[in-house]
């Protein structure tokens, strides 16, 4: 399916569906296929059999692992996530752009949603806290998994629970825990530009007052037909499209953090702070590395300047995680802007490219 239609057709609304709830316009018959090259289903078979037997240890481990100490508990949850994909036959590079240094204490780190690769992926590199509907927690051995990784559960179907949602969302990330979310709301078929990200849970982020991490997730080797996981596509259908997909890769791309506190509650254009913040994560997931960059280092120093001339004689500074400006001393500010342009601190597009590059 093209992009442009995967974006614009209107997806059709399941029955029993609540009417607010975004839905995509993918399908399994039109979206999910794999063109590449495909294992022999003897050797598809014994993926799979890898696959689920490294998930049911870490269903089976889970308990005793909590009564680690945080270290160790960390370090264990990201080996037994990087080892599930691994363990299907998926192939995974991890990039890790510039100014994507972590400012410490809560985080809500937000991807794409193409797959349910996307869980084990995320939780190898940024593991944390999932926002995950309330169902999941009635699934077998899975549900029991999500309950140990003290993932937030949140009625979707009642809309009158939302705000207590955020609330819960926010408490957590006052806490000092990272919060994973998949702000689509539904899994897309990853060939097009996706869904938009909806706004309600960048409010937890504004009302605790931390950082939004975006994460970019694209599959290759054509591999998007072949792990998207859409509509009402069977899981084991899926399992067994992944495993069959030889050569199947995964990126993903940790981006530079924004800012939550740089958004007011109210913007200048009468929007809620938390459209502003979801357009601009968005945006960072489906930019270029250079525009991100650039895009979210101006948005927040632009922002926090504005909060801090509100509240104080002085402005805020600039957030250490992202470029700031190379200014000239104060008495010179005029003549050195006559003369030449300002610098900033990203001197070339070297600078810009991926700063790590991690296979596993």
């Amino acid at each position: 399916m093209s992009a442009s239609r995967t974006e614009d057709r209107t997806a059709p609304r399941p029955a029993g569906t609540s009417p607010w709830l975004p839905v995509a316009p993918c399908t399994p018959a039109s979206c999910a296929r794999h063109t590449g090259a495909a294992r022999p289903p003897l050797r598809a078979a014994l993926r799979l059999l890898a696959g689920c037997a490294w998930v049911l240890l870490g269903v089976v481990c889970a308990a005793p692992v909590r009564l680690l100490p945080r270290g160790p508990r960390m370090w264990l949850l990201r080996y037994w996530a990087r080892g599930i994909p691994r363990a299907f036959g998926v192939r995974v590079t991890v990039h890790v752009h510039p100014y994507a240094r972590g400012t410490g204490g809560g985080e809500l780190v937000v991807a794409n949603h193409i797959s349910w690769l996307d869980i084990p992926l995320v939780a190898a590199v940024l593991p944390g806290r999932m926002l995950a509907k309330t169902e999941v927690r009635d699934w077998p051995l899975l549900g029991r998994l999500a309950g140990f990784g003290s993932t937030l559960f949140i009625d979707r179907d009642r809309l009158r629970a939302l705000p207590g949602a955020v609330g819960t969302v926010a408490a957590a990330l006052r806490s000092g825990s990272r919060v994973v979310v998949f702000p689509e709301g539904s899994t897309w078929c990853g060939r097009g530009r996706g869904g938009p990200f909806r706004p309600a849970v960048f409010q937890a982020a504004i009302d605790a007052e931390v950082s939004v991490r975006p994460v970019r997730i694209t599959y290759g080797t054509g591999g998007a037909g072949a792990a998207a996981f859409v509509g009402d596509d069977p899981l084991t259908a899926s399992l067994w499209r992944v495993v069959r997909a030889a050569g199947l890769t995964a990126e993903v791309h940790v981006l530079a953090p924004i800012p939550a506190r740089a958004y007011a509650p109210v913007s200048a254009h009468g929007e809620p702070g938390r459209r502003e913040l979801a357009r601009a994560a968005r945006a960072a997931v489906l930019g270029s590395d250079r525009t991100t960059t650039r895009r979210t280092a101006t948005t927040a120093r632009t922002a926090v300047t504005a909060r801090g001339a509100a509240k104080a004689p002085h402005p805020s500074p600039a957030p250490t995680a992202l470029p700031v400006p190379i200014q000239a001393p104060a008495a010179a500010t005029t003549s050195a802007a006559r003369r030449s342009p300002p610098q900033t601190a990203v001197a070339s597009d070297r600078a810009n490219r991926p700063s790590a590059s991690v296979h596993h």
